[in-house]
C-alpha cells in the first residue's frame, strides 16, 4: 500500500473512532455519576405500604378538609414539585401529595401502569392514611386518572380540581412517546450533557437551591426507569380507557386552564365542555405554562378555597 493512501486510511479511521470513543466515555461517565448521585438523594415525606411495596407521601396542614395532589406524567419528584402549592394550601387544608410508584422516593413496580392499577394503588394509600373523603387536585394526565377514580370510588370525592388537566379524546392523546430513544440517550449520557446546557426550569421560581438539586437527582433516577417508561408507553391506552367519559354530574369540578396554549387545538373549549357536564363546574383561564402551580400557586389556592366554600352543604 502506498504510504499516502495508508496515512489517509489511518486518518479516516481515527476520525470515525472519535465519536465512538466520546460516546463510550460519556456512557461510563454517566453510569458513574448516576451511582454517585444516588447517595446524595435525601429523604422527605414518609413511606407507607401499598400493594406490597412502599409509596412516598408528603403531608402538611391540619385543616378539616383534605386535598390530595396527583402529579402529571413525567413529574419525577411530585412531593417537591408541588412544594409552593402545598405551602399555600396547607394554611387552610390538610394536604397530601401522593408520589405514585416510579416517582419521587416511591418504589419501582412491575405492575402495569394502567389507569385502573394506578387508581387502585392510590386508593389503597389513602385508606392507609384514613382518608375517605377528599378533594382530588391533579395536574395534566391526573385528569384522566381522576375520571377513573370517580368511576371506581365516586362516594369518596368532594370535588375535582384540575391544573391544566388532561381531558378525554383531546387531540394528540394517542401519539406515542419515544421512550426507547429517551432510554438510549439517557444511558449514553447524552441527556445529562444536554441537561447541563439547558436552562434551569426552576430558575426564578419559589424553590430553594437544595430542593432544585434534589429534583434534578430524582429526574435523572426516575424519568427513564422502567415504571415511568411503562406509564408513558401506556398513555394512549389510558386515554382510550376513559374515551367519551364524564365526571359524575353531581361532582363539583374546578378547572384551571392555560389561556395561551398552542399545543392542543381547542384546549380551553375542551375544558369548558367538561365543566358544563356537571352541575357545579367552573373554568378559570390563566396565563402561564403547563405547570401552572409553579408560578400561580397563590391564585390556585385562593380560587380553590373560594370554590369549595361556595359549594352547597351535602
Amino acid at each position: 500500500m502506498k504510504r499516502p493512501l495508508k496515512r489517509a486510511l489511518v486518518t479516516v479511521g481515527v476520525i470515525l473512532a472519535i465519536p465512538a470513543l466520546l460516546v463510550a466515555t460519556s456512557t461510563v461517565a454517566n453510569a458513574v455519576a448516576t451511582h454517585v448521585e444516588a447517595s446524595d438523594i435525601e429523604p422527605y415525606g414518609r413511606l407507607i405500604p401499598v400493594d406490597g411495596k412502599r409509596m412516598n407521601v408528603v403531608e402538611a396542614g391540619d385543616g378539616a378538609e383534605t386535598i390530595v395532589l396527583l402529579p402529571g406524567l413525567g413529574t419525577a419528584a411530585p412531593g417537591l414539585d408541588f412544594g409552593p402549592l402545598i405551602d399555600d394550601l396547607s394554611r387552610t387544608h390538610r394536604v397530601i401529595a401522593l408520589e405514585p410508584f416510579g416517582t419521587g422516593l416511591s418504589d419501582q413496580t412491575a405492575t402495569a401502569r394502567t389507569a385502573a392499577n394506578i387508581v387502585r394503588e392510590l386508593h389503597e394509600a389513602l385508606r392507609f392514611l384514613d382518608v375517605d373523603r377528599f378533594v382530588l387536585m391533579g395536574h395534566s394526565i391526573a385528569g384522566i386518572y381522576a375520571l377513573a377514580y370517580s368511576e371506581a370510588y365516586a362516594d369518596e370525592l368532594i370535588a375535582f380540581v384540575g391544573i391544566d388537566s388532561s381531558v378525554p379524546d383531546q387531540p394528540g392523546a394517542g401519539d406515542p412517546i419515544p421512550t426507547e430513544l429517551m432510554v438510549v440517550l439517557a444511558n449514553l449520557g447524552i441527556t445529562r450533557a444536554l441537561g447541563a446546557l439547558a436552562e434551569d426550569p426552576y430558575d426564578g421560581l419559589d424553590y430553594d437551591p437544595g430542593t432544585v438539586r434534589q429534583m434534578s437527582l430524582l429526574t435523572t433516577r426516575n424519568t427513564t426507569a422502567s415504571t415511568m417508561v411503562d406509564e408513558m408507553d401506556r398513555a394512549g391506552e389510558n386515554f382510550a380507557s376513559v374515551s367519551g367519559r364524564s365526571f359524575p354530574a353531581e361532582l363539583p369540578v374546578l378547572l384551571f386552564v392555560r389561556s395561551n396554549d398552542t399545543d392542543v387545538e381547542g384546549w380551553v373549549a375542551l375544558h369548558e365542555a367538561q365543566a358544563a357536564s356537571v352541575v357545579h363546574g367552573e373554568v378559570v383561564t390563566l396565563e402561564g405554562d403547563h405547570y401552572l402551580h409553579h408560578t400561580l400557586a397563590e391564585r390556585i389556592t385562593h380560587d380553590t378555597t373560594a370554590f369549595l366554600a361556595d359549594l352547597p352543604t351535602p
